[in-house]
């Protein structure tokens, strides 16, 4: 698996996911609210359906009741007249008043039909309201609704004043009709119900539900865009409820992941906080090192005189690794500013620099005239990082032209800035080391380096808060760069 080191942490590239299918997709993008909109509606229809049948059932043998005492009383008109004394017009519309085809009456004794049309027809189902279970009213309701059109059928009910019961055979077309128109006004009825409640259900969960999942929603993506970012944890927003407690608990698990995060990354500082301290402290020890064998092998006077300079060497060196391994990361401490003549702190970084290539030449160009405001100790660490970057260029490649190989410091001051300027006729930087120039481990220009030392010097300037930064190639031959300071106050 490829590895990225950096200042942050330690991340591997994992395996991602297949993407879904197009058809997965878009099944995937209904949304909740469309779920929840469909949802209700289906299951009020469905409750609907449940309690339309009995419904109807009932709707059913109450009109038939109405209908059984429009005969009866049709047959007690009938049965008060003297035989054969009712005119059949008179029998005929009765039937048709009552909307019958037959009435027939059950006398204790006897069975008497009491009136019936010329052809009365046969009949296709004979149902009995005295008797009549629920269930066998539902299937006779759904026959009638959905059964063949103009079917006749036999109804019997109960009959008052000592009959036993009545019994008419009527054209199931007109029930028919009336049950669709009412079946039709309810299901229009439901479905503006179901829509209501729906929309109604729809709004309340947005409000309690949806609202609040949504900004969990967008805080989890917003904090996985940068963890170790504590501004991004969520703020509980006190609901009584259990939305509120994932709130609180996502809000802890947050804070815990950043204080996991920010000591992962202190532990990967800590790793470049000593590669850090062995980059510098090899550079001060070497140059103590070449310092110390002058004085061992020489007897001049002036020779010893270099013992001073060995010593502050030293000092430097133990100075700084004390003050890293404190917190133990690479973090530099605060600038202690103070005025600079920068033309001397040249100097004494060309004479450290001097001793480690002969061959390489040190030309100091800054005026006695331009002063910065820094830190010393840490401009002098920018500067010998700066001049060894160049003199190690210079050793390894040569130059561009085979010319003597050459650094040379510069500076003017400008009315908001003081430029400064390290320029070697190297080779110049390739074109695959300018784009992570100033990152450890990843900006080395040559075989074998680590780019710590640009690094460190970038990290110096911008804490007094200038800019380093690396010159285009045609500026010039070999590389140049230029650091920008603020006069602050000069």
């Amino acid at each position: 698996m490829d590895a990225k080191v950096g200042p942050g942490a330690v991340t591997e590239s994992l395996p991602l996911e297949a993407p879904l299918p197009r058809e997965r997709q878009r099944a995937v993008r209904i949304g909740l609210i469309s779920r929840v909109l469909l949802g209700t509606v289906a299951f009020i229809l469905l409750v609907q359906v449940v309690v339309f049948l009995p419904w109807m059932a009932t709707f059913r043998n109450y009109r038939l009741r109405d209908q059984l005492s429009a005969a009866y009383i049709a047959a007690l008109v009938l049965d008060a007249a003297p035989d054969e004394m009712v005119p059949e017009q008179l029998k005929n519309d009765l039937l048709t008043s009552v909307g019958a085809q037959s009435i027939a009456l059950k006398l204790p004794s006897s069975r008497r039909l009491l009136a019936s049309s010329d052809m009365p027809p046969s009949v296709d189902e004979r149902y009995d309201l005295r008797t009549a279970t629920p269930m066998e009213s539902m299937m006779s309701a759904l026959r009638t609704l959905f059964g063949r059109q103009g079917r006749t059928i036999s109804v019997v009910g109960d009959a008052p004043m000592g009959a036993e019961y009545i019994d008419i055979t009527i054209d199931e077309t007109a029930l028919r009709n009336v049950m669709w128109a009412r079946s039709i006004n309810v299901l229009l009825v439901s479905l503006t119900l179901s829509v209501l409640l729906a929309a109604l259900a729809v709004a309340t969960l947005h409000i309690f539900v949806l609202r609040p999942v949504r900004r969990l929603t967008d805080n989890l993506k917003r904090y996985g865009e940068d963890p170790e970012d504590a501004s991004r944890i969520i703020e509980p927003s006190g609901r009584l409820h259990e939305i509120g407690d994932a709130e609180t608990a996502l809000a802890g698990m947050q804070t815990t992941l950043v204080d996991e995060l920010r000591q992962k990354k202190h532990l990967a500082a800590l790793g470049l906080a000593v590669a850090k301290i062995n980059h510098d402290l090899r550079n001060m020890l070497s140059t103590a090192q070449l310092l110390s064998d002058r004085l061992a092998s020489s007897s001049d006077p002036v020779v010893r005189s270099t013992g001073p300079k060995l010593i502050a060497t030293l000092d430097r060196a133990i100075s700084y690794c004390q003050s890293t391994l404190t917190y133990g990361r690479a973090v530099e401490s605060a600038p202690q500013f103070s005025q600079l003549g920068l033309r001397a702190l040249v100097d004494e970084a060309f004479e450290v620099v001097a001793p480690q290539s002969h061959r390489v030449g040190l030309d100091n160009g800054v005026a006695d005239t331009v002063k910065i405001v820094a830190d010393a100790e840490q401009m002098l660490r920018v500067l010998l990082n700066m001049c060894r970057n160049s003199v190690d260029a210079l050793d390894a490649a040569g130059t561009h032209d085979g010319e003597e190989p050459r650094v040379s410091i510069t500076a003017r001051r400008e009315p908001d800035k003081i430029i400064i300027e390290i320029a070697d006729n190297g080779p110049g930087v390739p074109a695959r080391a300018r784009a992570a120039m100033f990152e450890a481990f990843r900006g080395s220009a040559r075989s074998g380096g680590t780019g710590l030392g640009l690094a460190i010097a970038a990290e110096i300037v911008h804490a007094h808060g200038g800019e380093i930064i690396l010159l285009p190639q045609d500026a010039g031959p070999g590389a140049t760069f230029r650091i920008l300071l603020p006069p602050r106050g000069l």
